[in-house]
């Protein structure tokens, strides 16, 4: 990216976007759909029913301001959870578990090529589709590159493996709190319901970053000069490094998490359990892994209420992007938006509908990288959209995750990515070269898979 170009930060974005909403409430014609529950007693939009209002409602540009704390408010359970996730991640991390695992894993498979990147791509999708670990892989990029290089493998075979693997774990996510559960909880779906269809959709998706990656590998090693880091001296490469060995601790530790994440699957799909059971499985997760992993409870406390501030920002981005939301219901053109989408979508067929829902959540993944504010901002039109155009709100959940967690390896507001190339010594251009046809390959697959679940009809 040119270093001419300057991209708002995303709150400054978000509020652009509010100030577009409320002239929208000033232009557009005002109406709504009827509602009635489904079996699952579920208020749904009813396709058809769509009217204009006799009478208008006018906003005035307070609402603004108005909105921001109002939407704060109304996303509350969200915001909370999310803080107590982000407490108790760090609180793990401080413990060295994430760091002695990876170490683990790299070290009993770094001798084999093909193993490293078959199992470091499954092991960085698991983290990231599971726990929503993203930020954690950046001081692993150094280890990866000199891993590499002793088997005669460039820098962007690392970085495929790595920042591959992350981005595909938030595409197809099994339970990430950060987008999955915000995702479904916003669409009035239990969190983490559908997770049969996401487990079959892991390995398909990682075996295309895995191919991607290996075919660029056997070609660099059979002729180096092909190697899109010819001629770069990448930071790293001759440097050892030591991460923390896994213990019986950190043993104990992964069977707490392990035990909580089944805990948490059989608490949704047969108690019915939903954001304070979950906030109160990660918070017994940090105060466990705290004091097994030996920090104390003082220590313990400092680390979560670190991790837990570390996502003030993302909770201020969750409460602008609600605010769109916000503003948009209060001016009586939400439905009419919907409406609005619905037309050319109802004319192509669900199947591409869902298709379409997928590129328009990459799209706006360029202007809200964050994942929990682009459910925010997305899902209130999305859900309503799905039942006039005929698509099950899983699937529609479904086309936010791929367009939010694959185009996040491509995406230079992604500040994670931009922070492992850094650190990796590889420019944004060259990784643009190897990323765009993985990339086009994920795409595809997404549109396939998002097919299939319209016809299987994946609720």
């Amino acid at each position: 990216m040119p270093r001419s170009v300057r991209i708002p930060h995303t709150l400054v974005l978000l509020f652009g976007i509010m100030v577009l909403a409320l002239v929208a409430t000033w232009l557009l014609p005002q109406g709504s759909f009827q509602t009635a529950p489904n079996e699952a007693g579920r208020m749904m939009v009813v396709p058809g029913s769509y009217e204009v209002h006799a009478e208008r409602v006018w906003l005035s540009p307070a609402a603004l301001f108005t909105a921001v704390p109002r939407a704060l408010a109304d996303a509350q359970a969200i915001i909370f959870f999310l803080l107590i996730v982000g407490g108790a991640i760090a609180v793990l991390r401080a413990t060295g578990v994430i760091d002695a695992l990876l170490g683990w894993l790299l070290k009993r498979i770094g001798h084999n090529p093909a193993l490293l990147i078959i199992f470091g791509t499954a092991a960085f999708a698991a983290g990231s589709g599971t726990l929503g670990v993203s930020t954690e892989y950046i001081p692993f990029a150094l280890v990866l590159v000199s891993l590499c290089a002793a088997m005669r493998l460039d820098a962007m075979t690392a970085m495929g493996v790595m920042i591959g693997g992350y981005c595909v774990g938030y595409g197809v996510a099994w339970t990430n709190p950060y987008t999955v559960v915000v995702a479904q909880g916003i669409a009035e779906l239990p969190p983490g319901s559908g997770l049969w269809f996401r487990l079959a959709l892991f390995v398909p998706f990682v075996a295309i970053v895995v191919h991607h990656v290996w075919r660029y590998a056997r070609k660099v090693a059979a002729d180096p000069s092909a190697s899109l880091m010819a001629g770069v001296d990448t930071p790293g490469r001759d440097e050892a490094f030591e991460y923390p060995a896994f213990n019986g601790r950190h043993t104990l530790i992964g069977v707490v998490v392990l035990v909580a994440l089944v805990a948490m699957v059989y608490g949704i799909s047969q108690r019915g359990w939903y954001l304070d059971e979950l906030g109160a499985i990660w918070l017994a997760v940090a105060l466990l892994a705290g004091v097994i992993g030996g920090l104390g409870l003082d220590d313990t406390a400092k680390k979560f209420a670190a991790g837990a501030a570390e996502l003030a920002v993302v909770a201020l981005l969750v409460g602008f992007a609600r605010s769109i939301a916000l503003i948009l219901e209060d001016g009586q053109v939400l439905h009419t938006i919907v409406h609005g989408a619905s037309i050319p979508l109802g004319w192509v067929g669900t199947e591409l509908a869902a298709v379409g829902m997928l590129l328009m959540q990459t799209l706006i993944n360029f202007f809200v990288p964050s994942g929990s504010g682009q459910a925010f901002a997305t899902m209130p039109i999305m859900a309503p959209l799905a039942d006039v155009v005929g698509i099950e709100r899983q699937v529609a959940v479904l086309a936010f995750q791929f367009g939010d967690g694959f185009s996040n390896m491509l995406l230079p507001t992604n500040i994670i990515l931009m922070a492992i190339l850094g650190i990796a010594g590889i420019s944004y251009d060259r990784w643009f070269r190897f990323a765009w046809p993985l990339l086009l390959k994920l795409m595809l697959a997404a549109a396939a898979a998002l097919v299939i679940a319209v016809w299987i009809g994946y609720a």
